[in-house]
């Protein structure tokens, strides 16, 4: 039977537990990283959102911390950074994954010299991962996905993370999957059904265990997907964030199903 209610109507916020990816699921996509940013009426309801699911809600994201913390001044959130190598819980204790540097810096100078022949593609430094971003240089985006492939083949335990305009290098042992997973077997986290959007290649790992966990996973924006719901924009987010915090409030877009990286119906 078709169940044409949004499935998180009938979650109260002492059961459900909250997760967003940032770039393209809570702030629109730019440029540049820098020029990125969350309007402030979004960050005052996640604010009021967190308050009201007793603190389960945590942001997921290929950025550090740092960066993260930014974004949502003066907000700080429960946080997985750098796809869960770096890690933040409710009582704002931080624990991070070590990479031995000098391998570190052999990676650096790998990378800064295989973009020289790259006009436009730039570098970013995560700590202990790497991103090369060509929104700016889209002709060599070929290259650049070559470029990081052959480095990560070059440094055993690195991985090549693909996503929108950008080739991430980070280790193996870190993915947005295991970083959910992690956060779900912590306090305020630990028994309730995770919820998580996000938008992009680097977030399918997260959708699959949600969907193992019998969570919610939703997809923002068109494309394949592991994720069983979508909603279209970063707009859609924030209108379905709002709808959640005043349920009287019913203008916001609903999930749709989707069934093989198909929407198969909507809610």
């Amino acid at each position: 039977m078709e169940n044409r209610k949004d499935p998180l109507l009938g979650i109260s916020m002492e059961r459900a537990a909250f997760f967003f990816d940032i770039d393209g699921t809570l702030a629109a996509l730019q440029e540049t990283p820098e020029m990125v940013s969350i309007p402030s009426h979004v960050r005052k309801d996640l604010s009021q959102l967190s308050k009201q699911c007793g603190g389960a809600l945590a942001v997921v994201s290929g950025r550090p911390l740092s960066q993260i913390d930014q974004l949502f001044n003066p907000l700080v959130l429960p946080a997985a950074g750098i796809h869960g190598a770096e890690w933040r819980d409710l009582q704002g204790v931080v624990s991070r994954t070590s990479t031995d540097p000098q391998t570190l810096k052999r990676i650096e100078q790998r990378l800064e010299q295989g973009i020289k022949q790259l006009p436009g593609v730039v570098l970013e430094k995560k700590r202990i991962a790497f991103a090369l971003h060509y929104r700016q240089a889209r002709a060599w985006s070929h290259q650049t996905r070559e470029l990081a492939r052959t480095v990560a083949e070059e440094f055993p335990g690195l991985a090549l993370q693909s996503g929108k305009c950008v080739a991430e290098l980070k280790p193996a042992s870190i993915d947005k999957g295991v970083a959910i997973t992690r956060l779900m077997q912590q306090n305020p986290f630990n028994g309730r059904v995770p919820v998580f959007f996000g938008d992009d290649l680097t977030d399918e790992r997260g959708f699959k265990v949600v969907n193992q966990l019998q969570g919610i996973s939703v997809k923002v924006g068109e494309g394949q997907t592991q994720a069983r719901y979508r909603l279209h924009s970063t707009d859609d987010v924030y209108a379905w964030i709002k709808q959640v915090l005043e349920p009287r409030i019913r203008q916001s877009p609903p999930l749709r199903s989707v069934q093989n990286g198909t929407v198969s119906r909507s809610f």
